[in-house]
């Protein structure tokens, strides 16, 4: 599965990547499946990605939960926590 991968504020910064088009194993079924395999690709995605728990995931523009199926995805997006001010 191809799609377009985004990602935003310190995300980004440390993959330094804003976005990119990728091609998905068939194991990656879910946006906490997604963040493991990005984990193992190199130690700037290990360092953005060190603390799954916090990243939320939104797919075709559409938040959601880590758990839920990438099936039929065209872009998943990566964001830290938001604060307010």
């Amino acid at each position: 599965m191809s799609v377009k991968i985004r990602y935003f504020a310190w995300v980004r910064e440390k993959t330094g990547k804003a976005e990119e088009d990728l091609d998905l194993p068939a194991e990656v079924k879910t946006g906490a499946d997604l963040i493991a395999w990005l984990k193992d690709r190199g130690p700037e995605y290990a360092e953005a990605f060190a603390r799954p728990e916090v990243i939320r995931v939104a797919v075709n523009q559409q938040h959601v939960k880590a758990t839920a199926s990438l099936a039929g995805a065209r872009e998943i997006a990566f964001f830290p926590p938001v604060t307010g001010g």
